[in-house]
Formats: C-alpha cells, sequence, structure tokens
C-alpha cells in the first residue's frame, strides 16, 4: 500500500485513483522505497485543491454571519419574551393585590388603556457603550479624537503664523447664548411652575374626587386650570420671552426645547396618575393615590417622559463616567460632521447618559440600532426613543384607544402632525422666522417614505436608500435654512405685513 506518511496532496485528500500499471508488472520500487510518483496533472490538481479551500473559507463565512444572525434574533426574542413575562408578573402582582370583579374590569378598561401594554422599564447600558466595547468600532471612535487633536493643533498653527500669536476668540460662542441670565430667570419660573402647579392640582383632585358627588364638574375644573396654566406659563412665556427680547439662537433653543420638555413630563405625570385614581376608588382602597413629592422631582430630571413611580436605578453613580460623558460631548464636535451625528451623539447618548448616570437612572436605551434600519418607520421608532414613548403612548394609543381601534391610519397621521409641527414651532421661534422646510419633509416625504419604505424592506441596498435620503434631507435642511438665516439678516422688511411674514424672504432678497 501506499505510505501514510507521504506529505502529498493526493494522500492528504483521500485519492481513490489506481496505481500506474508499471507497478502491476513487478517493478515496484518506487512502493519499496514508499515514495508516490508525480503525476503529469500535479499543477491541475493544486489549483483545484485551492479553488476548494477558497469555496470551503466562503462557505464558512456565510455560515458564520448566518449563526450571527440566529444568535442576534434569537437573543432579541429571548429578552423580549423576559421583559414581556416580568411585566406579566407585576401585573398579576397587582390583581392579586387589588382583586376586581367582572364587571368593573370591564368599566375599568373603558377609562384607560391596559397597564400590561405600558412601557416596561429595565436596566440596560445604551447601545454605543456596548458597541465601544468591541475593539475595532473602538479605534474608529480614538481615530475622531485623533482627527479632532489634529484640527484643533492646525488651528493653533495656521492663528500663530498669520496672526503671530494665539487667537482664542469666543465672539460666536457669546453671540449665540447672549442674555444668559435673562434665560436663567426664565427657565427658573417655567421650572419652579412645573415643579409645584400639576402637582397641586392632582392631590387637590385627588382628594376631592372619591367623595364629591360632582365628580365629572371637578374633573372639568382641575382640567381646565391646567390647560391655563401649561397655555400661560409654560406656552405663553417663554415665547413671548424669545420673540420679545430677541434672543440668539443657542438661548431660544434652550427656552423653546426646555418648554417643550416640561409640557410633556407634566402631561405625562397627569396621564398616569389620574387612571389610577379612578383605578383605587373603584376598587375602595386606600392606598396612596398620589405619588410623593420626591417621586415627581426624580421624573422631572429624569431622562425619560413617561412617568413611573419607580424606575430601575443603579447602585451607585461612577463620577469618572459622567465625567467621560461630558468630553465626549466636545470629542463629538468636528468640522464636517454632520448635524444628525451631531444632534445624535451630544445628546441622545452623551447628556442624557450623564443625566442617567447621576440619577442612576438604570434603563438606558435612549435610542436603538437606527443606523441599521432598512425603513423609515424602523428610523422613526428608533432614532429617538425617548420622544417615540411618548407620541406612542399619549398620542398614537390614546388615539386608538378613543376610536376604539379603528383609525390606526389616522393616529399614524395624527402621530406625525404633532410632530411636525411642534419641530417647527421649535425652529420657527428660535431663528425668528417661519420657513416651514422641515414640516413639508415631515409630512410630505416622511409620510411617504413611512408606507413605501417600510418593515418590510430587509435588503441592505434598503439600508443605502435610507442613508441616501437622510443625508439629502439633512443637506435640505442646512441649505435652505442658512440662505433664509441670511436673507433676513441683510433684507430686512421695515414694516412687514402678515404675507410677508409668511412668504421666505430669500425668494425675493437679492445680494
Amino acid at each position: 500500500m501506499v505510505n501514510e506518511g507521504a506529505g502529498g496532496p493526493r494522500s492528504r485528500r483521500g485519492s481513490h485513483k489506481v496505481v500506474p500499471s508499471s507497478d502491476q508488472d513487478g517493478t515496484g520500487a518506487e512502493r519499496a522505497t514508499g515514495e508516490v510518483p508525480c503525476p503529469s496533472n500535479g499543477t491541475v490538481e493544486v489549483e483545484h485543491i485551492i479553488s476548494t479551500k477558497l469555496q470551503l473559507k466562503k462557505k464558512a463565512e456565510h455560515l458564520k454571519a448566518d449563526l450571527m444572525r440566529q444568535l442576534d434574533t434569537q437573543v432579541n426574542e429571548f429578552m423580549d419574551s423576559l421583559i414581556e413575562e416580568s411585566a406579566s408578573l407585576v401585573s398579576s402582582h397587582v390583581s392579586t393585590v387589588f382583586p376586581l370583579s367582572d364587571k368593573e374590569k370591564s368599566k375599568l378598561r373603558h377609562t384607560r388603556p391596559p397597564q400590561g401594554q405600558s412601557k416596561q422599564f429595565v436596566i440596560r447600558r445604551s447601545l454605543l457603550d456596548d458597541l465601544f466595547e468591541v475593539n475595532h468600532i473602538r479605534t474608529i471612535y480614538h481615530m475622531f479624537i485623533a482627527l479632532l487633536i489634529l484640527f484643533i493643533f492646525s488651528t493653533l498653527v495656521v492663528d500663530f503664523i498669520d496672526e503671530g500669536r494665539l487667537v482664542l476668540e469666543f465672539d460666536l460662542l457669546v453671540y449665540a447664548f447672549g442674555q444668559f441670565p435673562l434665560v436663567v430667570v426664565t427657565w427658573m419660573c417655567m421650572f419652579l411652575s412645573t415643579l409645584v402647579v400639576p402637582y397641586i392640582l392632582l392631590s387637590v383632585w385627588a382628594s376631592v374626587y372619591p367623595t364629591s358627588n360632582h365628580r365629572a364638574l371637578w374633573t372639568v375644573l382641575a382640567g381646565s386650570l391646567l390647560l391655563l396654566y401649561q397655555g400661560l406659563c409654560l406656552g405663553f412665556l417663554p415665547t413671548y420671552v424669545v420673540l420679545k427680547n430677541g434672543l440668539p439662537p443657542a438661548s431660544c433653543f434652550i427656552l423653546i426645547l426646555e418648554q417643550v420638555r416640561l409640557i410633556m413630563k407634566a402631561h405625562s405625570f397627569i396621564r398616569e396618575n389620574v387612571p389610577r385614581v379612578q383605578y383605587l376608588e373603584r376598587s375602595k382602597t386606600n392606598s396612596l393615590a398620589v405619588p410623593q413629592f420626591t417621586q415627581y422631582i426624580y421624573f422631572l430630571f429624569a431622562p425619560t417622559l413617561i412617568y413611573r413611580d419607580n424606575y430601575p436605578r443603579n447602585p451607585c453613580i461612577r463620577w469618572g463616567y459622567v465625567a467621560t460623558m461630558v468630553l465626549c460631548v466636545f470629542n463629538s464636535i468636528l468640522p464636517g460632521v454632520l448635524v444628525l451625528f451631531l444632534a445624535f451623539f451630544a445628546f441622545l447618548h452623551c447628556w442624557l447618559n450623564a443625566f442617567a448616570e447621576m440619577l442612576r437612572f438604570g434603563d438606558r436605551m435612549f435610542y436603538k440600532d437606527w443606523w441599521n434600519s432598512t425603513s423609515f418607520a424602523n428610523y422613526y421608532r428608533t432614532w429617538n426613543v425617548v420622544v417615540h414613548d411618548w407620541l406612542y403612548y399619549y398620542v398614537y394609543r390614546d388615539f386608538l384607544w378613543m376610536t376604539q381601534k379603528r383609525f390606526r391610519a389616522a393616529a399614524m397621521l395624527v402621530v406625525f402632525t404633532v410632530s411636525a409641527v411642534v419641530h417647527e414651532y421649535v425652529l420657527a421661534i428660535c431663528f425668528g422666522f417661519f420657513y416651514p422646510v422641515l414640516f413639508c419633509i415631515f409630512m410630505c416625504f416622511g409620510m411617504v417614505f413611512n408606507f413605501i419604505l417600510n418593515d418590510r424592506r430587509k435588503g441592505p441596498i434598503w439600508n443605502v436608500i435610507m442613508w441616501t435620503a437622510l443625508f439629502l434631507g439633512q443637506g435640505v435642511l442646512i441649505c435652505l435654512y442658512s440662505q433664509e438665516w441670511y436673507a433676513q439678516r441683510f433684507c430686512p422688511i421695515q414694516e412687514p405685513s402678515f404675507i410677508d411674514l409668511l412668504k421666505p424672504r430669500s425668494w425675493t432678497c437679492s445680494p
């Protein structure tokens, strides 16, 4: 038999070829010495082996990718089922503490949406924190830090060569945050009023509601006072201060974004606690209906817009992590980085994580992997989870609840309209002019892409299309709003009419 210790490729592959006929004629010296004669087609054999190995490598890579996708899917399904089971355990525990009859449960269903479908908070890290544990992704992050250092160094060198000194001017920063003391005073008024008024209104209403014979009257009265407060103190006051004093852009954004945030916080606090008061009154229990004041204070600072009495919290504050997050804000300010990335990394990741760490707020799911979206429907759900949760629970679901789940398309339209109006309101007040580019993109292209690029689109090409649309949209916004900003500054109208306020100045302004 042929020597098995030979290292030839045919012996390793287990070739089944017959030995040449010369061996059968008695001339078996080659076999006696353990050597195998080299076949005439040796080159073809080696090429065949190499091609086979390449095919096996490709199959292994495809198998690895399939296994990773299956593992990721299974892990996500497992975590979702675990969260649902924990929620069901909580709801079952509540049902054992407050047993209700079938008739009472039926009445309760008509007073509020089922609590089993409410948002569940769990302790989890932000997605980028997990991704930064991967060496390859962290290396990319380090590359951006290196670029920032080189940019700062090059700027200092150019200033020194051109001016003969280091030019440390902060004129733009001082202008953008102009009249900052007025901003602080106005914000304090907004925050203190939000801290006091909604809580007192809820406490008074909750104390009167169970024993009153005019519950509807008290409810309407408390609701009217709440709307009056939100309209005057949170609605009119910051807008009047911004317009009356002509605040610069950064100061405007501070007040207007805080205005929107506090309105959404107050709504969530009232929306979550009014059904609980009604629930406890129907079940005839003596449990505390109104949350503690400290719980409300924590909610006002917590990086979420969904109220809960208690949130999962970490055991301690990592101040080193907070400092790292503050530095990340500055590291993200790179020349040429799109506003999309800057807003995402600086606010949704750094700012919210810093507040979450200081408050030991455990659930850090402020965003999901929106960059992997193959549909705009998924992008809208994952880009800003904090705002999406508020819109989903207090606009979309409440609309379906009031219409008995008959108009899902109308509910989606209402969500888009509310989001578009609020975004356009913020930009109009902060920029000082009305130019509804973002509103049109939301209501036209956003709605169309939401139905065309839906969750059934799974291929990589759809992710490319989504990114292309995002880049084009951001470019259009920056271009048009910049043109209108400079047109408003360099082509002023002394006594503008109402039509002049609505018509874009950049359409008629000529340099």
